[in-house]
């Protein structure tokens, strides 16, 4: 597979369990998924068969960081790619958890799927938006639902 291919299937292989995430709360299957590591699986193999061949270039980024080895990082295909594919994976962490901390806070799924949205598309934001109100509840006393029990 290509630099390239690899780049779009990244997000393609998330994009369901987003999709779950904001169009589905609620449901067994997308409370079963949001609680499972096993989403993130198929990024993080996109990533290693984009971070291996370039991973003298990622290691020298990332031990010494600075701005001019992040830039010779992304200019190689496979480096830009392999930041790609972290961040999805990244992202896709993220908002699984603010999935389950918004159930379990009892956020209604209308405010939630926006700022999962949001996290999608720009997750410091989102994650930042969401730090807010989860804050905003607990000064407020909102009681934490009790964990489901299996």
């Amino acid at each position: 597979m290509t630099d390239r291919t690899l780049f779009s299937l990244a997000f393609t292989l998330a994009a369901p369990f987003w999709a779950l995430l904001i169009l589905a709360p609620g449901r067994r299957w997308t409370d079963r998924m949001a609680a499972s590591p096993l989403p993130m699986v198929p990024v993080i193999g996109v990533y290693l068969a984009l971070a291996i061949p370039v991973l003298p270039q990622l290691w020298a980024a990332v031990s010494r960081p600075d701005l001019a080895g992040f830039q010779r990082l992304l200019a190689l295909g496979g480096g830009a790619g392999a930041i790609w594919a972290q961040l999805i994976a990244w992202d896709l962490f993220l908002g699984q958890w603010m999935y389950r901390e918004a159930r379990t806070l009892g956020i209604h799924p209308l405010v939630m799927g926006p700022l999962l949205i949001l996290t999608v598309l720009l997750s410091p934001l989102g994650v930042l938006l969401f730090l807010c109100l989860r804050g905003t509840l607990r000064l407020r006393g909102r009681r934490r639902r009790p964990e489901a029990s299996n």
